[in-house]
């Protein structure tokens, strides 16, 4: 059978562009070997966040955000989605500092922002400890739950036409995909969204990055932003070593998501118990509240790093071969405006931001490998 695109892994991001695909008109295929969205999607926080750590990072998250915020009145309840911003809060007057720099940044991409002295930031989230040096909030940031997301999306392609296939990939090249039982599917374009697995892609200078999170039992109200220190950039600009920085979220439910930690060179999903507890103790420094409270589950996940922290989208070397790959911590808040990026290159329709910055051509490597 033929197919017009073949998209290998049902994550957020490969469900997110059957979606974009196969609502085009175009004849979709996606085959995952597990679960849909049981991996990496549904290790992750969920935030839906613009972040500014280069020019076209915040292109793509402020343009993801925009089509999250289009798609959220269609949303099904499981998807739990709210806009209760992000609030960035300065532990000292050092990271204060930078908070004018990052406001007038997103003024001029027309970002809606504001700074918080510690009294407003104490009345905004009074379990926050006092003598913080201020805040900077991004009120139409959103969080989602992540599984329930990526499976709207599969819905919704499947809708359209898309077929899913629960199969193993061990080669993808030259237009077409060979499973483990040696079955071969002919297509027009293959897009790879395999999240941090680069099997299909070993030449790859994908990183897995360990994560561990914790989820609370129910305190409505404790909490009623996504709040994340401003140190937490300092965190994840560190290449080598483990790190851990306070980022908590509110859930619909009322249960609190407690992150995050950062570790290379371990491919272990067990718990690291010398992680999880420095990172709730980062977390409690903030809100000594949290100290009280019981937490009912941890978990880890890996995330896929690049070495300049953007993502790769777009068409290799084997021009039959698209990647959607290495979106870090911000998988969740790019499905959408990469689903569209790469619709828009395969349909040639305009987009509305360059894809050139996501190329994977900018990875320079000898060649692109389909074992």
């Amino acid at each position: 059978m033929h197919y017009d695109v073949i998209i290998i892994g049902a994550g957020i991001v490969g469900c997110a562009c059957a979606r974009e695909c196969a609502t085009a008109g175009l004849k979709v295929a996606i085959i995952e070997h597990h679960i849909p969205a049981a991996a990496t999607t549904a290790a992750g926080m969920g935030h839906i966040v613009t972040m500014d750590d280069s020019p076209a990072q915040l292109a793509l998250t402020a343009y993801s955000r925009g089509l999250w915020q289009q798609l959220a009145p269609q949303l099904p309840a499981s998807a739990e989605y709210e806009a209760c911003g992000t609030l960035w809060v300065a532990a000292d007057d050092e990271e204060m500092a930078g908070v004018s720099a990052k406001q007038s940044v997103y003024t001029a991409a027309g970002i809606a922002s504001s700074t918080l002295s510690p009294d407003v930031l104490a009345s905004a989230e009074p379990a926050l400890r006092r003598g913080l040096s201020g805040g900077f909030l991004v009120p139409d940031d959103a969080v989602v739950y992540p599984p329930a997301s990526a499976q709207y999306f599969l819905q919704q392609a499947q809708a359209s036409g898309t077929v899913l296939l629960q199969a193993r990939v061990i080669r993808a090249a030259n237009h077409s995909v060979q499973l483990a039982d040696a079955t071969i599917l002919h297509t027009g374009k293959i897009i790879i969204a395999t999240g941090a697995d680069i099997s299909l892609t070993p030449t790859l200078p994908i990183q897995k990055r360990k994560g561990h999170l914790l989820i609370t039992d129910r305190y409505p109200g404790l909490i009623h932003h996504q709040i994340v220190e401003l140190g937490y950039l300092k965190s994840a600009h560190k290449l080598t070593a483990d790190s851990v920085a306070f980022n908590v979220q509110p859930r619909q439910t009322g249960q609190i998501l407690i992150g995050s930690s950062r570790q290379y060179g371990n491919d272990d999903p067990g718990l690291d118990q010398r992680i999880l507890a420095a990172m709730l103790e980062r977390a409690i420094s903030y809100i000594p509240a949290l100290a009280r409270v019981s937490g009912i589950r941890a978990w880890t996940g890996f995330r896929a790093a690049t070495p300049d922290k953007l993502p790769l989208i777009g068409p290799t070397e084997d021009h039959s071969v698209f990647l959607a790959m290495g979106f870090e911590g911000l998988g969740i808040t790019n499905a959408t405006g990469a689903a569209r990026l790469l619709a828009d290159h395969l349909l040639l329709r305009p987009s509305a931001i360059p894809l050139t910055p996501y190329l994977p051509e900018r990875i320079k490597q000898e060649a692109y490998a389909h074992a």
